[in-house]
């Protein structure tokens, strides 16, 4: 019975899948479900319906395999917040979503009263509204009589995996793992507890926090009714730890990124936290055994994102998979650019105020160019991502770590270390990028992103590595799946892209889009 089903919940879609014994995809089922935009820069969900498409899409891929399942893994959006009243199980607001912005002038205020030094020095984060903790303040000081019920401890907190197993246990289990709880900014992830100073500088009461677990642990049974089937749930990470664990990504120095809504880097840093000095987060990796490895971590909020804004916002195209051949038949001559902040730019910049914005448009500019630009912005944001990486593990105190690091995280192919204890990986000198997520589908954006990186960029031959490292993380825990090192044996590559960009043109390329993101600032008053 090796056979696990993974629940990979999304912030545009939800998804079930169900692999084998083999680690190999038996059966899948997906669902999109509405956003709701309220305001500029605000994002939404709607709890119920997001439950209803987890369990619409867990029927129908348990009802495509027909085997038995050893249990469930949960992979999340990170960072997006429910509040729901514990007695009746029902949210007193939609969720609001990682990419809102309303608690921007709030975060504001804590750094200006200082507390932003508190709060990096004990979660690894920023005083920033992407994080779950000033969602929760909003909620509280905003929907009529939430405070007083959650100081009666009538109310409680979760990220969509708690609120996803609460369910499932019929309110038996109010639980997470400890790379959700690393994200809501009120877990010191030194102590591995929730902080008390922080959850009273933002008036949330303790009380309504779930109980922190490893990665890999019993979160409970999902009741038969959900399913057709009781199972357990022994698997849960954030998406974007998921997608690490799936990646097989171990070893200090080890890095991947992931493109689906944003785009997200994180470089293993062992079982050290590095504090960075270049607007990255430290955070956790995962939590096995009680031990924790930890990672740093640059998060875009628009990378996927974009592509969607293409087809749903302007019309441009009818599917996402359009872009590839438009970005192909793209003017050779425009130098479209465009800075996707629609909700703010993520690291390095962290700026909450930040637009979009578009640099180079000509009487002749049109799909194609657009599509191009699109698919480039995301290539230009993970070198902003990379570089600061490279400058921080130069700073590392951990001089091992930092040796390993910086021997592949430098001369502008800001990469990562090749997995030299995996037979999988071929013998090259270059530095190599792992890369996950349905934009990687595009063979036109890896190339690009091989180009301005200038290093190789490895697409593997699982593309569904979130749900992968869910379900690794269940099934080792049911006995039926591989440990650590025979998981990381079978990582194997399906293509890999080199760079065929001259340095010079890569330069002013990336130049450009410095520039471009600098007016970006300067446009909101930065």
């Amino acid at each position: 019975m090796g056979h696990v089903l993974a629940i990979d919940q999304g912030t545009t879609s939800s998804r079930a899948i169900v692999f084998d014994d083999r680690m190999r995809i038996a059966a899948q089922a997906s669902q999109e479900f509405t956003q709701y935009f309220p305001r500029s820069g605000w994002v939404e969900h709607d709890p119920e319906e997001i439950w209803q498409s987890v369990v619409a899409t867990a029927r129908a891929a348990l009802k495509a395999v027909g085997a038995p399942v050893a249990g469930i893994g949960i992979t999340n959006q990170r960072e997006t917040v429910v509040v729901w009243d514990r007695k009746t199980g029902r949210p007193i607001h939609n969720a609001i979503v990682w990419q809102d912005r309303r608690t921007a002038p709030y975060c504001a205020e804590l750094r200006a009263a200082g507390h932003d030094r508190l709060i990096t020095e004990r979660t690894g984060l920023l005083a920033d509204p992407y994080f779950s903790g000033t969602k929760v303040k909003w909620l509280l000081d905003t929907v009529e009589g939430a405070r007083a019920k959650a100081e009666a401890g009538d109310l409680l907190f979760g990220t969509i995996d708690s609120y996803l197993i609460w369910r499932m246990t019929g309110g038996d289990t109010h639980v997470t793992d400890a790379t959700n709880a690393a994200r809501t900014m009120l877990y010191d992830i030194h102590a591995g507890d929730w902080s008390d100073e922080i959850c009273g500088i933002l008036g949330i009461p303790m009380a309504m926090l779930p109980e922190v677990r490893d990665c890999a642990s019993d979160f409970g049974t999902c009741a038969a009714e959900h399913f057709g089937t009781a199972l357990p749930i022994l698997g849960v990470a954030g998406d974007q730890q998921a997608a690490t664990l799936g990646q097989a990504c171990f070893e200090p120095g080890m890095l991947k990124s992931t493109y689906g809504t944003g785009c997200f880097a994180l470089l293993n840093t062992g079982k050290s936290p590095v504090a960075s000095q270049n607007r990255l987060l430290t955070t956790i990796a995962y939590q096995l055994d009680g031990e924790v490895t930890y990672a740093l971590e640059g998060s875009i909020f628009v990378a996927g994102a974009v592509v969607q804004w293409l087809r749903d916002g302007l019309g441009l195209i009818g599917a996402a998979g359009e872009t590839q051949d438009l970005a192909a038949k793209a003017d050779a001559g425009q130098e479209l650019i465009l800075v996707p902040a629609f909700t703010g730019l993520g690291a390095p910049y962290w700026n909450a105020e930040c637009r979009g914005a578009v640099f180079g448009l000509t009487r002749n500019s049109g799909p194609a160019e657009f599509a191009r630009a699109a698919l480039e912005s995301v290539g230009f944001q993970t070198r902003d991502l990379l570089e600061a990486m490279q400058a921080d593990m130069g700073g590392a105190s951990d001089t091992a770590l930092r040796d390993r690091s910086s021997a592949t995280l430098r001369d502008r192919s800001s990469a990562t270390l090749r997995d030299t204890s995996s037979a999988t990986l071929r013998d090259t000198s270059s530095a190599t990028l792992r890369v996950d997520g349905g934009m990687t589908a595009s063979d036109w954006a890896m190339q690009f992103l091989s180009d301005i990186l200038g290093a190789p960029v490895d697409r593997p031959a699982v593309l569904e590595t979130t749900a992968l490292g869910a379900a690794w993380l269940a099934g080792q825990r049911a006995g039926a799946w591989p440990g650590m090192a025979e998981f990381a044996k079978g990582w194997a590559v399906d293509r890999e892209f080199t760079p065929s960009m001259d340095a010079d043109t890569r330069d002013a390329r990336y130049a450009a889009w410095k520039r471009a993101v600098a007016a970006t600032i300067s446009a909101a008053g930065e």
